[in-house]
């Protein structure tokens, strides 16, 4: 590095004189009066005026000069540490000369960026329009540092305060509009009162109207981390391809956190919850099984039911089932290709082609191909009955309007949530409807990978954070998997002796059902009976943590039984049917006892029951099944 050249100068002012001495003069003679700077006579005095230095580079193209200057240190050994610093940027290949300010760079990388999809060049636009451009388009870029993100964010947050004050007024306008109008309605009949509150109606109306004017989103943490990203992308494009910094300010911002949000499902408790107060326990809500089947019944009859039962049984996005042409749908082959998507910006569609990995082809069940097939046709009868009034309008989408006219994303989400709203279900976005068809697929045992395909993912972790919710029943069938790992001994109390009776046995056999019903208090009856609708052979009681130690319990009752009696019991095994908290019963095991071999008890051995034991026949199972 050259030696830079340090000197001080100051802001004073005083007569102007040129280069050989002489005073400079106005029009009418007298002294010009301006900034003196490097020959005021003060410099001489300690601490007055502030250092400068001047920093010779390597000459650039055809040998011109290159001399950055920098001042407005308060001492010379400033000066000295930013000379260096500013000399390590330049070998670095940063572009220290440079006056281009920060909003000209990043409206010039905006221009540039052509492959860009167009929902994400209207991000990065809104980005550098509302935030990068009027927080840090003043600055230099040569200057930009860190602390000026900094800066930019904290002024992001106070903005948010003012925002959220704003929409705390909004509401209390609201509030004050909606009770003026049902005091105007309460009044009719009274011209009088009538008269006086429809005018204060109209005055509260306005006044909401006039605090609406300027109201704006509250800037949340991750679209703090969305506008970083982009300033990233802008910082990245410009150190690879014009060393124009040296360092990437960007990813050196501390922001807020931000933590996805979790998709809960709709329990009973929630349901509860939300019909007494009206509030979502989150905004990503997942119906149960029984939740979504009872808003397919409710919506069988409506003109898209087809639309909406392929959004849970298929889990396309929204745009890509506006955007299905008729072509990629083969009903007798199952199945139907993902290769086209409807994106909307300001409310404006425009037709793209998937991500890579989001052109896909999904294979339909024969109910789906069923399903699609009756709305195929309805939408053809439409057609011959609108277009004998000329009001068809023909197009390649598959699902369509009654006249033919395509679907609009926005009005699709809208038209889900009416009928949400017209069933009595808890509420979810047409989005949730994602959410569900991969937990269903889930709950069913289907592989990440399969889902992840179907879904239109690029990697499986995406599926499985994102998409894929526990269900109640996949939580308990995990828990209850576990529990029966472990073997346990079970105390239990005889309420009756057991008792097989001799005409019970068969060919030397018998055939009995362990069967049980649980209070809320958590206490388990099991009683032993040849048949469902028979007599009980022998009762007991047991507090058992869950139905695997219930099952244990009449286990060990009915081998402590069999060893007493000498007889040997052939087979144990569990029965599949859950036993609810209704007080109904339900099977637990059943056991086959041969009743012709005598022996001692040295000799008995115990046959085991694990969980995998499903050998039940369907004969066997079917009155477990119908008693729960």
């Amino acid at each position: 590095m050259n030696s830079p050249n340090f000197y001080r100068r100051c802001q004073c002012k005083g007569p102007l004189t040129d280069k050989a001495g002489k005073p400079v003069l106005n029009g009418d003679g007298s002294p010009k009066i301006g900034d003196i700077g490097l020959t005021c006579p003060k410099l001489r005095r300690k601490g007055h005026g502030t250092w400068y230095f001047a920093l010779e580079l390597e000459p650039g193209e055809n040998g011109k000069r290159r001399r950055p200057k920098r001042g407005g240190f308060p001492t010379k050994e400033k000066a000295e540490e930013a000379a260096e610093k500013l000399y390590k940027e330049a070998e670095r290949g940063a572009d220290v000369l440079s006056d281009e300010t920060m909003a000209d760079y990043l409206r010039r990388w905006i221009e540039t960026k052509k492959k860009l999809a167009r929902t994400t060049r209207h991000g990065y636009q809104e980005h550098l329009d509302n935030y990068l451009v009027p927080h840090l388009g003043h600055i230099k870029r040569r200057d930009l540092r860190v602390r000026h993100l900094d800066l930019m964010y904290n002024a992001i947050e106070r903005e948010n305060a003012e925002r959220i004050l704003h929409r705390l007024r909004v509401e209390e306008l609201t509030e004050a509009r909606d009770a003026a109008h049902r005091a105007w309605v309460r009044a009719a009949g009274k011209k009088e009162e009538r008269r006086r509150t429809r005018r204060a109606y109209l005055d509260a109306n306005a006044a909401l109207r006039e605090g609406r004017r300027g109201l704006r989103k509250v800037t949340s943490a991750a679209t703090m981390h969305r506008i970083n990203d982009t300033l990233s992308s802008a910082i990245t494009w410009g150190m690879k391809r014009e060393d124009a910094f040296s360092r990437n300010w960007a990813r050196l911002v501390e922001l807020p956190t931000v933590t996805r949000p979790k998709p809960l499902v709709w329990t009973p408790e929630r349901v509860d919850h939300w019909k007494r107060t009206g509030e979502k326990p989150g905004p990503v809500m997942v119906w149960t099984p029984e939740q979504t089947g009872a808003f397919l019944d409710f919506a069988r009859d409506d003109w898209l039911y087809d639309l909406w039962h392929s959004f849970i049984f298929l889990g396309p996005r929204r745009g890509e089932l506006c955007a299905l042409p008729k072509r990629e749908v083969n009903l007798g082959a199952l199945w139907l290709r993902i290769s086209a998507q409807i994106v909307e910006v300001a409310y404006r569609l425009y037709g793209e082609a998937p991500k890579a990995d989001s052109l896909r082809t999904v294979s339909l069940s024969h109910e789906s191909a069923e399903v699609l097939g009756q709305g195929r046709a309805r939408r053809d009868k439409a057609r011959e009955e609108w277009s004998g009034v000329e009001a068809w309008v023909e197009s390649d989408r598959f699902f369509t309007h009654e006249n033919g006219e395509p679907l609009h994303p926005d009005w699709m989400s809208r038209r889900f949530k009416r009928l949400v709203e017209l069933s009595g279900l808890p509420p979810v976005r047409l989005h949730d409807l994602r959410h569900i068809s991969a937990s269903l697929s889930l709950l069913q045992g289907h592989d990440i990978k399969v889902v992840q395909e179907r879904l239109g993912h690029s990697s499986r972790q995406i599926t499985s954070d994102t998409y894929t919710s526990v269900l109640p029943e996949l939580a308990r069938r995990e828990a209850e998997s576990i529990s029966s790992v472990i073997p346990r001994t079970v105390p239990y109390d005889v309420l009756r002796p057991l008792a097989f009776p001799q005409k019970l046995f068969s060919d030397g056999m018998a055939v009995v059902y362990a069967e049980a019903a649980r209070t809320r208090a958590g206490v388990w009856t099991i009683s032993v009976k040849a048949r469902h609708d028979g007599r009980s052979l022998g009762k007991i009681k047991t507090a058992a943590t869950g139905q695997e130690n219930a099952t244990l319990a009449a286990v060990q009752w009915v081998r402590d039984h069999c060893q007493h009696a000498e007889l040997r019991i052939l087979s144990a095994d569990k029965m599949t049917a859950h036993v609810s908290e209704r007080g109904q019963p339900g099977h637990l095991a059943r056991f086959v006892i041969d009743g012709g071999m005598g022996m001692d008890p040295e000799g008995w051995a115990p046959v085991p029951l694990g969980p995998s034991d499903s050998d039940t026949s369907k004969q066997d199972q079917e009155p477990s099944q119908g008693a729960v």
